[in-house]
């Protein structure tokens, strides 16, 4: 695979990475009766950011990569959402939350950049080929 085209390589995949370790080490502290609920459904939102984004960098057209980044954009509000439940619901003290809330709207900043700068080039390419 062609290094300049490797996703491993995007700001969004590497920050997305870090979001998804900080999320899991979180999951640590939650009790054990929501190991197979409310974490269970936050480790596949917060995995489902970097693994779009992934997937979304593999696609030839800026119509699929547009696609694929809003799948990341909206697993990422997912995440943002469940966070806030658990704060509720006293598994975790909003006093853990705030580096991950930076980290969230760090990644969401990143994928909208991106988004935009797709549309654009979609604008672009159709223009183009009329």
């Amino acid at each position: 695979m062609d290094k300049k085209y490797d996703y491993k390589q995007l700001d969004v995949y590497k920050e997305s990475k870090t979001l998804v370790m900080m999320v899991y080490r979180l999951l640590e502290q939650f009790p054990r009766e929501e190991q197979y609920a409310l974490c269970d459904q936050l480790r596949r939102a917060v995995i489902s950011v970097p693994s779009n984004i992934a997937e979304g960098s593999g696609r030839r057209s800026a119509k699929e990569q547009v696609h694929f980044l809003e799948i990341a954009y909206g697993s990422l509000r997912e995440v943002d959402c469940q966070l806030d439940i658990a704060c509720d619901l006293g598994y975790i003290p909003i006093s853990k939350l705030e580096g991950i809330e930076e980290q969230i709207q760090k990644v969401g900043a990143i994928i909208s950049g991106l988004r935009n700068r797709h549309l654009t080039n979609s604008k672009i390419e159709n223009q183009q080929s009329k």
